[in-house]
Formats: structure tokens, C-alpha cells, sequence
């Protein structure tokens, strides 16, 4: 059931839920995502970056629809951190039902005014709008975007920005970053001001670059309003760790049917896992 991320998330932040948008970086993660989020019943966004969406080309969205299309699941297809108005563009033609426009190293009113045009475009045609307030930090080992310095998401500005420009959900910045974080490295969430952000606010809120924040923090920014979370590292790390590991047992495995079962098995016990995480299980009965 393909629909636009501001339905889907319109229930989550009802029913206090978070809605994972995994990276959907390949035709192997599309089909673990789905084959378990089918046997969970747990609503999905398919999340797109502009570069992944480069390099598989527009066509691999039509197999991301017949996905959604024939799942009885809640599912959106969703660009992840389109930064151009051309990225914009491709993603509406080729499909999407919700984008992002991330200019938050735009200074603040202008942030206000590339996301205005955005929603101004897309709202029309049915696509709901991400915006973005506040920097991500970035590891240095993504190729998602991020600042070397996180800026966090100011309460009064996220009700202003939220007001002036119309978004759908916003994504905020209280201490995550991109990438795999370094070992001995240990995040921490700003819990109290992701409080102040949803009283001000009443758009779902997302949170992005979560990839090995501990996993009680991450429930409690679900309990406290965060409806999306973006997946990225968390499944491809695994995937791609378990890829090496079954290329070097057998050098002369070609067959891909036969080369990616492990790291497709290893891959959706993560996506299980934060399913789990999210609250998101079981959640698409109220759809």
C-alpha cells in the first residue's frame, strides 16, 4: 500500500511509534526490508539518496512500487537528504510519494525559503515534504552529509520554521551524526530538548544519523515523539562484514542467489531489531 510519508506518520505520531526508513540502497536491502517488514507487520519507508538513486538508476523505482504496491503493508518512497531543486525534481518524476529538502547549512531564513518552494511544488501533487532545522554531525565515514559541528535545533525556530514553511515532519538535530561512530565514541541524545521541540511543534518529528546510539536512549526519543528514524549503517555494515566473510570461505561462489543469502539473513536480523526498537511492530493494523 504505497502512500505519502505525511499519512503514514500521521499514525505514528498518534500512537507513539517511530516508522523506520532504511536505506534502500540496492535490490538485496529492498527485498530484506520488505521480506521483513511483512513478517513483522510493520510499516516502512523506502529512503533514497540522491546518490544511491544515481547509481541504480530510475528504473529501480518501478521495483521499488511494485513492492509497496503489492504488501498490504503502510510503505512510502521516501528522497533522503536531497539537497538540489534538480534532485527534487527527478525524485517527483520518477515516482516518490516524499522528499526532503535538506538546506539546513543554509542560514535560517533562507532554509525557510528553499523549503517553502519545495512544499509549494510538491504538496499539489500529493508528496508530503521533509525539512530540516539544525546540523547533523557527521563521522566522516558517510556519504550522507553532516557538519563537522553539530548545531542543535532551536524549540522556537522548529515552531517558526515549522509554521513558515508548511513541512509535513522535521528532521532535528539533539545529538546524532551520520556514519559509524568510532569505537570508544559514545553518543548521547539531548532527551530535554527533543521535549521542548515537541511542545512547540505538532508535525512528526524525525531523527536522523541514530546508527549505534544505545538502543534505551533510542527508545525513549520514541516515547517522547520522534515518528522517523533513518537506517543506514546499521544494516549495510553488517551486510557488507558478512559479504566479505562469504567471498573469502569460497572464492569461486559467483552465483548472486547463493553470495548474498548470509549477509541477507544477517542483514534482517538488525532490520528485526529495530523494528522491535521503533514500537514499530505489528502497528500496520491501524492503517
Amino acid at each position: 500500500m504505497l502512500m505519502n510519508m505525511k499519512d503514514l506518520l500521521k499514525v505514528a505520531n498518534e500512537r507513539y511509534f517511530a516508522v523506520p526508513a532504511f536505506n534502500i540502497g540496492t535490490g538485496q536491502i529492498l527485498k530484506a526490508v520488505i521480506e521483513t517488514c511483512e513478517e513483522k507487520n510493520a510499516p516502512v519507508i523506502f529512503a533514497i539518496h540522491p546518490d544511491e538513486l544515481e547509481f541504480q538508476g530510475d528504473f529501480f523505482i518501478e521495483s521499488c512500487k511494485a513492492a509497496a504496491n503489492s504488501t498490504r503493508l503502510p510503505v512510502c518512497i521516501h528522497l533522503d537528504h536531497g539537497s538540489k531543486m534538480s534532485q527534487i525534481m527527478r525524485a517527483i518524476r520518477t515516482g516518490f510519494t516524499s522528499v526532503m529538502i535538506d538546506a539546513s547549512h543554509e542560514p535560517f531564513e533562507k532554509n525557510i525559503e528553499i523549503t517553502r518552494k519545495v512544499v509549494e511544488l510538491a504538496h499539489p501533487l500529493g508528496i508530503s515534504v521533509e525539512g530540516e532545522l539544525g546540523t547533523i554531525g557527521t563521522i566522516g565515514n558517510d556519504t550522507e552529509g553532516g557538519a563537522d559541528d553539530i548545531t542543535y535545533t532551536v524549540p522556537e525556530d522548529a515552531a517558526t520554521f515549522v509554521e513558515a514553511t508548511g513541512v509535513d515532519s522535521l528532521a532535528i538535530a539533539i545529538g546524532t551524526a551520520h556514519g559509524l561512530y568510532p569505537k570508544g565514541f559514545i553518543p548521547e541524545l539531548k532527551l530535554d530538548l527533543l521535549k521542548e521541540i515537541k511542545k512547540r511543534v505538532d508535525v512528526p518529528l524525525v531523527l536522523h544519523g541514530g546508527s549505534a546510539n544505545p538502543d534505551a536512549e533510542i527508545a525513549e526519543s520514541v516515547k517522547l515523539g520522534i515518528n522517523k528514524i533513518n537506517i543506514s549503517s546499521d544494516i549495510k555494515d553488517p551486510f557488507y562484514q558478512q559479504l566479505r566473510k562469504t567471498l573469502a570461505a569460497d572464492l569461486h561462489v559467483r552465483e548472486p542467489f547463493i553470495l548474498y543469502q548470509d549477509s541477507i539473513r544477517v542483514m534482517k536480523e538488525i532490520i528485526s531489531q529495530k523494528i522491535d526498537l521503533f514500537n514499530d511492530a505489528g502497528q500496520a493494523k491501524n492503517y
